[in-house]
């Protein structure tokens, strides 16, 4: 039987997933647009999961997606760099043609043993001869954990992605481009003096619904026979807010730790003793968030007047430090304007993590 997934993506065939299908419908339609698209959300919100999800729908003859992942190039040099992508970007285009079963056709291999990426101009030359010889299929380059990349890299490496989209060359490649990160492009640590990636289509990857959680919570009742109270449900969301860990997290609490006979129906007072227990276990997603919290001294005074009900805080992302922690998603902005909590179990951690010592 399946199980609610908590490290790293979820994979569908051995965990209950969310299935985000009108989202995933946006993203593909925005796709066959040729935008470039950047998405930007706290870490464990189920980003990476969403895009192995939106590829496998785009493994066909129309789109050829390469999906690049820039974790580990944070402190390599400009050479490395594009060396790395290079030898990352043939393991992609190999794969990707296993996948559909297809031969390599001897002028493609060719192409990809005498070719080599040093800079931003040769990654643009690569890319527009590349498409040339994938006989007129659209290149879906998808880069996951934008963070990564190098300081001294990238604002050259925008720029050359502002000039493939902005020449409309036919064909043009990458067709569409996803930049996937914590911080927004704007946040990243390059000379914006000139921006070089005003072309940007921002998409947005929200928490889950009280209908998704719902739609979660069934496909564990449909395998394993065992219901949820429906007051359960609209709790437990108002709690997590829908953070994607945090619905998991919860669920495996109740449906593997509790140990709750699976003829018996899981309860409120079910919930409350899993509530009791995510309210002080340190879990990864837990760990994030004080450590995020901690890594700015102003943060502490700011959190502090957010909490307080007497005075609040304006949301404001102009502000350097509101948006920071927006980016951590450790804030939100509230309906009536202020700042607000992500939800009730951030609340408490962050009053515990700053809580006087006695």
């Amino acid at each position: 039987m399946r199980t609610f997934g908590t490290r790293g993506p979820v994979d569908p065939e051995k965990n209950f997933i969310v299935h985000r299908t009108d989202e995933i419908a946006d993203f593909i339609n925005r796709v066959k647009e040729g935008r470039y698209i950047v998405i930007f959300a706290p870490r464990q919100t189920g980003k990476t999961t969403f895009f192995y999800r939106a590829l496998d729908k785009l493994i066909d003859e129309t789109y050829f997606p390469i999906q690049l992942d820039f974790e580990e190039y944070k402190n390599r040099s400009v050479g490395d760099f594009y060396r790395y992508l290079y030898e990352d970007i043939r393991e992609e285009i190999e794969d990707v043609l296993q996948k559909r079963g297809n031969s390599i056709s001897e002028a493609l291999v060719h192409f990809l043993e005498s070719t080599q990426i040093s800079d931003h101009v040769l990654m643009r030359r690569f890319f527009r001869n590349l498409a040339r010889l994938l006989n007129g299929q659209r290149v879906v380059l998808i880069i996951d954990e934008f963070d990564g990349i190098p300081k001294t890299v990238v604002s050259d490496f925008l720029y050359s992605l502002r000039r493939i989209y902005i020449s409309r060359a036919t064909p043009q490649s990458p067709y569409s481009l996803s930049i996937v990160g914590v911080k927004n492009i704007r946040q990243l640590d390059y000379d914006r003096s000139i921006s070089p990636f005003n072309i940007q289509d921002e998409f947005t990857l929200s928490n889950f619904t009280v209908e998704q959680v719902q739609a979660l919570f069934d496909q564990y009742t449909d395998e394993a026979s065992q219901t949820f109270a429906p007051e359960l449900i609209t709790t437990l969301h108002r709690q997590t807010g829908g953070q994607p860990f945090l619905v998991n997290r919860f669920a495996q609490i109740l449906t593997e730790e509790l140990d709750i006979p699976k003829p018996e129906t899981i309860r409120m007072e079910h919930f409350l003793a899993a509530h009791s227990q995510m309210l002080q276990e340190q879990n990864t997603n837990i760990t994030h968030l004080l450590t995020n919290i901690h890594r700015n001294p102003r943060f502490k005074s700011i959190l502090m007047k957010i909490v307080s009900y007497e005075r609040g805080v304006r949301f404001n992302l102009d502000n350097d430090i509101i948006r920071e922690l927006t980016t951590y998603g450790v804030i939100a902005r509230g309906t009536d304007g202020m700042c607000e909590i992500l939800n009730p179990i951030y609340h408490h951690r962050i009053l515990q993590a700053f809580k006087p010592f006695l």
